[in-house]
């Protein structure tokens, strides 16, 4: 039964509506293209975007263990950094990168910094955001997680208090796994 209740409060999550779009641009802080048509390809694909100086940042240490838990099986985890909310990533791309190297060994890759918000926000976002629009119009803090289906054959999101090593985050990771 427990099981069954975890299950359904997923599906509310869940967007079918044809393949998400993933030809969008993004670059490592060192310039290398991260392709997300091809991170996705194989397995699902989780979205985040990351802060450094955030209340939540402690989240880089659960994302990295989530990435390392499933990355044999297929799932990428990328990191969009932003500094829309409160100018909680003053730093430039590289010393982003770095800190999330250094002080939570992320080996997942973290793209350069982008607006996820208002009129501006890089279309990936908008995208995800219409897919996903009955949870709100805009992403609501750092650390919101969208994760997509092979193929972007789906979207799920998932709150900024939704912990990366949570039940619920975990059991959608499976289910895309098994799709």
């Amino acid at each position: 039964m427990k099981f069954l209740i975890a299950l359904t409060s997923l599906i509310p999550f869940l967007v079918f509506a044809g393949n998400l779009d993933l030809k969008h641009d993004f670059k490592d802080d060192k310039g290398t293209a991260v392709e997300l048509v091809q991170l996705n390809e194989k397995g699902p694909l989780l979205i985040v975007n990351i802060a450094t100086r955030c209340g939540l940042t402690g989240q880089l240490d659960d994302l990295e263990k989530l990435y390392q838990q499933y990355k044999d099986k297929g799932l990428r985890v990328v990191g969009i950094p932003t500094n829309d909310f409160a100018g909680q990533t003053p730093e430039g791309d590289a010393e982003v990168a770095e800190f999330c190297r250094l002080k939570y060994g992320v080996s997942f890759p973290i793209v350069t910094k982008q607006v996820v918000v208002g009129e501006a926000k890089h279309p990936l976002y908008a995208e995800l955001l219409k897919r996903t629009e009955s949870q709100g119009k805009e992403v609501s803090w750092n650390f919101e997680k969208f994760l997509i289906a092979p193929k972007g054959e789906g979207v799920m999101r998932f709150s900024p208090r939704t912990l990366p090593l949570s039940d619920d985050l975990k059991q959608a990771v499976e289910k895309f796994l098994k799709s």
